[in-house]
């Protein structure tokens, strides 16, 4: 048997983490088979998904740093080693402990596991599970990274941070019904807090209620027993909980079949998704006021009648606990299945309304939102229509997705019709948010633009991933939004498919790209060494320029890279670029290069300063 922790710390955390991603992958497609109601296109298993990978990438950074501090553990004497006190400095700042001077711990505290796992989940929820899910994590960071004498260490603290998770997510539910993933987390604390023994024996105890309480979820709900299924959300709990159990025993929990009711196909892992699927729809398409009761989501919130909420909004929000108290408030006036999770001031806000702008305009009233989703249920959804007039939504023939950096060049994208992916400066998309992308786009042929080096191998997981779900998807491995630009300029949906992606490669192979950005930190570049603060100018990922001056290092670049010859030049500006920046690099181009045009667009929050492209 594999060597498996015997306490709650770091190095627990993070297998855990790992292993309800895995747990999540594989019944990703059974969870949303399952989850039939408000929203007939069901997402809860990639919402969950999504939520665990974003809490996962969390507890890698902070091994990541420490590891990279670890590097100079017991650093040699000379002039290139830390002395004691940038050590310490170094460890604080990556997770918060004091150590002696000179030496690094062996790995991270159990606190900044926690905090980092819960804070991953809270700014990367997606839905209403994932929202619930991140509130379940920051119940347990909340008891295991407490400053007190007592240990949290041991069976006793698992059983009070389940305790502390299931308490806590039912608070942040405005309006929690029973049968769903909040019975089931109440029922795996209370399973627990009866349990005797380690982290092992706690964690069964806690998995098993789970699954005792997902079987009987659909007695609870009349819509969960019409449709033969159980709580998707709560299903999704108890993979994450099976995780739990995996972590602290080094096996994984016998898989067995997700409990129906009698006389329903059986939803687990033999059962055909095509199949089932099918099932689901006909329950779907009963009249949603014959079921004798209100229903819900299948995470925890009111389900809203036939023809509710047209728009599901979701972001991230910055403010103090009394202006989200006044703002839950004005949500639950504007609509239903309200979730508000966080704390320490920083919240996920997510809501089902008729008016997004006003649930958008009542975050601005609290704080500061942002990474704002709005997502339209459509026309094909039960959840704005009555389910027997369903319309299907035909696909599309052909679709671009792209991800880009910053809101300008997402607008840009998207007015030349692609679908886009934002990426935030130190926030890559995963691959799952790429697969949602695609999906999203409703074709049959999608073209694939990552806009970024690093994001290729994420890029071709998520490609891979669609295939499967049968979307004919071409990655072009464009490495900078300017390529990605390249290449939508030339594309067109009329040609053949293989035709339109060879053109569209071929123009982002022909456009050299670079960027000009603020350096973080002292540090060695192919042009030299460079200081913190420092201007960098990047051509096709290598530091070329070293300046004090953005616009003189603009230009630096940008001569280097006309020197080789062009005819177009594409600027985009990020919000920290000088003003006049645009206008004096277009008058140089003008006045030194004959018969090249330039063009100049806004990025936004982008993170570089410039991005350049020359064609």
């Amino acid at each position: 048997m594999p060597q498996v922790p015997q306490r709650l710390d770091a190095s627990a955390v993070r297998a855990w983490c790992g292993f309800a991603l895995r747990a999540l992958g594989r019944a990703r497609e059974e969870i949303d088979a399952i989850n039939v109601y408000p929203v007939a296109d069901g997402d809860t298993g990639t919402n969950l998904y999504l939520t665990v990978e974003s809490a996962t990438a969390a507890v890698e950074a902070v091994f990541a740093g420490h590891a990279a501090l670890a590097g100079g553990k017991e650093a040699p004497g000379g002039p290139e080693a830390l002395d004691g006190r940038e050590a310490l400095d170094g460890h604080e700042a990556v997770t918060g402990q004091v150590v002696s001077p000179g030496r690094v711990p062996e790995g991270p505290a159990l606190a900044d596991a926690v905090h980092a796992m819960a804070h991953g989940a809270l700014i990367g929820a997606r839905g209403n599970s994932g929202t619930i899910l991140a509130q379940l994590l920051r119940g347990m960071a909340q008891v295991l990274a407490a400053d007190s004498d007592a240990t949290h260490t041991d069976g006793q603290g698992l059983r009070l941070a389940l305790r502390r998770a299931a308490d806590s997510a039912r608070q942040a539910v405005v309006h929690p019904v029973e049968g769903t993933v909040l019975t089931v987390a109440s029922a795996a604390a209370d399973a627990a807090s009866g349990a005797e023994g380690d982290c092992g024996a706690v964690a069964r105890a806690a998995y098993e209620g789970a699954r005792a309480a997902l079987a009987a979820t659909p007695g609870q709900l009349a819509v969960l027993e019409r449709a033969g299924v159980v709580d998707a959300g709560g299903r999704g709990l108890v993979a994450v909980l099976g995780a739990l159990v995996e972590t602290f025993t080094g096996e994984a929990p016998a898989a067995a079949a997700v409990p129906v009711l009698a006389g329903h196909a059986r939803v687990g892992a033999d059962s055909g998704a095509t199949g089932l699927h099918a099932r689901l729809d006909a329950a779907v398409t009963e009249p949603l006021g014959e079921l004798g009761e209100v229903g819900e989501c299948a995470d925890g919130t009111p389900a809203p009648e036939e023809g509710g909420p047209a728009f599901e909004v979701i972001y991230l929000l910055e403010a103090e606990d009394a202006a989200v108290a006044r703002l839950r408030d004005r949500l639950d006036a504007l609509g239903d299945s309200l979730v508000v999770v966080g704390g320490d001031g920083l919240w996920n806000v997510h809501v089902h309304v008729d008016d997004a702008g006003a649930a958008v305009e009542a975050g601005v009233e609290a704080g500061r939102p942002y990474r704002i989703r709005i997502t339209h249920f459509g026309l094909d959804d039960a959840h704005t229509t009555g389910a027997g007039s369903r319309p299907v939504r035909e696909r599309v023939e052909r679709a671009v997705v792209a991800v880009v950096p910053g809101e300008g060049l997402a607008g840009l994208y998207a007015e030349a019709g692609a679908t886009t992916v934002l990426a935030r400066p130190g926030e890559p998309p995963a691959s799952g948010e790429l697969v949602e992308a695609v999906r999203r786009a409703h074709a049959r042929e999608v073209v694939l633009l990552p806009n970024d080096a690093e994001l290729r191998h994420t890029a071709a997981a998520a490609a891979e991933q669609a295939r499967t779900e049968g979307v004919r998807v071409a990655l072009i491995p464009t490495r900078s939004a300017v390529q990605g630009i390249a290449a939508l300029a030339v594309h067109e949906p009329g040609r053949r498919f293989d035709e339109d992606v060879v053109a569209m490669t071929s123009a982002a192979g022909a456009t050299r790209y670079a960027e000009v950005e603020v350096a973080e930190r002292q540090s060695w570049t192919m042009a030299g060494i460079c200081q913190a603060g420092d201007i960098l100018g990047l051509i096709e990922g290598d530091v070329a320029v070293i300046g004090s001056d953005v616009t003189a290092t603009a230009e630096a670049v940008l001569n280097r890279m006309l020197a080789a010859g062009g005819e177009m030049v594409t600027l985009v500006l990020g919000d920290e670029a000088p003003d006049t920046i645009a206008a004096h690099l277009e008058s140089r181009v003008r006045e030194s290069y004959l018969a090249v045009d330039t063009v100049v667009y806004r990025g936004g929050r982008q993170g570089a300063l410039l991005l350049i492209g020359v064609e």
